[in-house]
């Protein structure tokens, strides 16, 4: 009986996703240290996504924004809430006409709580104060059951998600983004002029004589009433923005995405008008949708995360057994708009904000805040190259939500 011939082994062989679990770091230093130094995504190192954002898509809030970058896909929904200033305790708002005066620069004449034209920026550190003392913006951040294997349900909430609204309501402090004027609710008084001469029939009786000398020294040194106090505008109420955000999708740091549809959302809030009624005493909002406002933001501050993968450091000794110790070893790549997968590789994190200057300033873009998270290999030069990035970063984004629907 003739014998079969035994065939070679067959090498041993893996999918790439099978490698990318083994050996995550060598797996991404293998893609980096190749010809063509794309990722794993097929992106460049210093290329990003293009977000997709979808405005206006829930019906019971004054604003929303839908928005998604690679697998992370926020939804954020702004509902304005009115909080009435006898409510608030301690609330010392600047009601008096000369300290509004001095502070945005409006006429004594003028219409307090419509600034109009050209708003004075440098008015900005006072409202974001008082916003802050008052708890004007209330944001909260939800990451969703299944957004991420890591979220199951019946767990309580993250502290990821507790960092996250921390670190969306300190950046809308910080850069200023929102104007109080858009946020107060004013009572303006009628003239006694107006509603005498409105509500009581002309008078019948013959002028009065002309005041002789003493008289008019009586008048001169009559002690004043308070009737031009009666009449100065008071501020009544506040709107009170309260900001959700909910994490539908998670892969890579989410606060990008996030900030992405709060900016969105806030671009599409328009707040109904409200007054203050003295005879209900109560705020009344005009059910108009023409008679809206939409709110007036201080630039566009937008928001880039990145990582640094370094090879020099790794305690597994995987990636100096593929570089081998050559030219590659010891290098360090900048991954913007990480995914998770690249995330779970890179040591250190950056996020910067930029925006464009205002007009008064200069053309140019300026830094927000930067913020930085593990290890230690970012210098001056590396943070020099992030703002770059994020700058250009900035015209991608600025594009999406300017086009967005």
């Amino acid at each position: 009986m003739a014998k079969q011939p035994i065939s070679a082994a067959q090498p041993l062989s893996f999918p790439p996703s099978h490698f990318a679990k083994l050996a995550p770091r060598s797996y991404l230093h293998a893609h980096l240290s190749s010809s063509n130094g794309r990722r794993p995504s097929g992106r460049l190192p210093h290329e990003s996504r293009k977000p997709q954002i979808n405005t206006g898509s829930l019906t019971h809030c004054h604003g929303s924004a839908v928005v998604r970058a690679g697998d992370n896909a926020v939804v954020c929904g702004i509902r304005a809430e009115i909080l009435n200033a006898s409510d608030i305790v301690d609330c010392k708002p600047a009601t008096k006409p000369e300290e509004l005066e001095q502070r945005y620069g409006i006429g004594m004449g003028a219409h307090f709580g419509d600034r109009g034209g050209e708003i004075n920026w440098q008015s900005r550190t006072e409202d974001a104060e008082e916003m802050a003392q008052l708890n004007l913006l209330v944001p909260n951040v939800e990451l969703s059951t299944g957004c991420s294997p890591s979220y199951l349900p019946g767990m309580p909430p993250s502290t990821e998600a507790q960092s996250l609204s921390h670190r969306v309501l300190t950046l809308l402090h910080t850069s200023q983004l929102l104007s109080m004027d858009d946020l107060r609710i004013w009572y303006h008084p009628p003239s006694v002029s107006t509603s005498r001469t409105a509500h009581q029939p002309p008078s019948k009786t013959p002028p009065a004589p002309e005041p002789t000398s003493m008289s008019l020294d009586v008048q001169n040194d009559a002690i004043p009433t308070d009737e031009d106090d009666a009449q100065r505008p008071e501020i009544k109420a506040y709107y009170t923005l309260h900001i959700t955000l909910l994490v539908l999708s998670l892969s890579g740091p989410p606060f990008p995405t996030i900030w992405t549809a709060l900016l969105s959302a806030l671009r599409n809030t328009r707040l109904p008008k409200a007054w203050w009624d003295a005879d209900r005493q109560s705020v009344i909002c005009s059910p108009l949708i023409s008679d809206s406002k939409p709110l007036k933001l201080n630039g566009l501050p937008i928001a880039m995360s990145c990582g640094v993968f370094n090879t020099e450091k790794d305690g597994a000794g995987l990636v100096s057994q593929v570089a081998g110790g050559g030219e590659n070893y010891g290098k360090k790549w900048i991954l913007c708009d990480t995914d998770g997968f690249e995330e779970g590789c890179c040591e250190e994190e950056i996020t910067v904000v930029v925006r464009e200057r205002q007009a008064a300033s200069g053309p140019g873009m300026e830094v927000v805040r930067i913020e930085k998270c593990g290890g230690g290999v970012v210098g001056r030069e590396v943070m020099r190259e992030v703002v770059m990035l994020a700058e250009e970063r900035w015209k991608v984004v600025k594009e999406a939500i300017e086009g967005s629907v």
